[in-house]
């Protein structure tokens, strides 16, 4: 089979496609032929070496998986079955690659009303914003939300996920986007380029933060009180815990980990019509490098997928 490796950290051009020997899948695991791959600008930043979560290379990226199974050690799947998910995260799944070993757990079956671009563009972003608005929020009808980032993978299915539970959506997003976060739901936009949100927006129930600087911390002020920060960029941030807490807010920080129960409960959702994932561009699988150039361009409306 051929992976995506790298033999050095850098920009996108020290993105190699090589032939390696497939992995071999443990009892409960299975193999998946993979379809496509979704990216992330975690991924980016790993290749870089600006996060070392993956320690030196050579190591293989890549977390966000859609294909067919192909061994089946377990019996949730059989070959045959088309999976989606985001195996191991946030160890290694190596899942820049045609064949993926994964656990069961980690997976589900792909509905018919995804495609295999769509399922693989959809793990990351989906549970990071399940986690962040239902299971740390616990969003509920008639909350105010406000979703940082709102044109972004995680921001645009965030919108939809929050407009779902009942929310009433507010989100910031550059001007240029206005009207592709109001397709996804939002009744407010804000846009950053002309107004700052931290001077307009108030009594708010839960803010999701997917930008990071200093945005966390400007929106302590438009909480209400007892209002709740959830962040998926500082979530060690000590000192920024300490002036929610001291203010009587709640803050929280997601690790997104692999669950099953929450891929299903975004699959009901894109089944009902009340979700879909926007990917804005497919690149083959031997132009992993111009995608890594689109990830680190910014500005990007949903996601940017690897066919295989």
């Amino acid at each position: 089979m051929r992976i995506i490796t790298q033999q050095t950290l850098g920009g996108p051009d020290v993105l190699t496609v090589v032939d390696a020997p497939a992995p071999r899948a443990l009892p409960t695991e299975v193999l998946v032929r993979v379809k496509a791959i979704g990216l992330n600008p975690l991924e980016a930043r790993l290749r870089a070496g600006e996060f070392p979560l993956l320690g030196r290379p050579p190591f293989v990226l890549g977390w966000d998986v859609s294909g067919v199974v192909e061994q089946a050690h377990t019996w949730r799947f059989r070959p045959g079955d088309e999976v989606f998910g985001m195996p191991l995260f946030p160890r290694a799944a190596n899942a820049y690659a045609e064949v993926v070993a994964a656990p069961a757990l980690h997976l589900v079956r792909k509905p018919a009303s995804l495609s295999h671009v769509e399922a693989a563009a959809l793990p990351v972003a989906g549970l990071t914003a399940w986690q962040g608005l239902v299971d740390l929020g616990r969003v509920t009808e008639g909350d105010r939300v406000l979703v940082h980032g709102g044109g972004g993978g995680v921001g645009h299915v965030a919108i939809q996920l929050a407009k779902a539970l009942g929310a009433h959506v507010i989100t910031t997003a550059s001007g240029s986007k206005r009207a592709f976060v109001e397709e996804f739901g939002a009744d407010e936009v804000i846009d950053y380029t002309a107004a700052d949100f931290a001077e307009v927006v108030r009594d708010v129930d839960v803010v999701l933060d997917t930008i990071g600087g200093d945005t966390a911390e400007r929106s302590l002020g438009v909480l209400r009180p007892g209002g709740h920060l959830v962040t998926a960029v500082a979530e060690d941030d000590s000192a920024l815990i300490a002036k929610f807490e001291a203010a009587g807010m709640r803050f929280s920080g997601i690790a997104v980990d692999p669950d099953p129960v929450a891929l299903r409960g975004l699959v009901d959702l894109v089944d009902q019509g009340k979700l879909r994932v926007h990917v804005q561009e497919t690149v083959p699988f031997e132009r992993v490098a111009d995608a890594h150039r689109l990830l680190e361009g910014g500005h990007l409306r949903g996601k940017v997928v690897l066919t295989v």
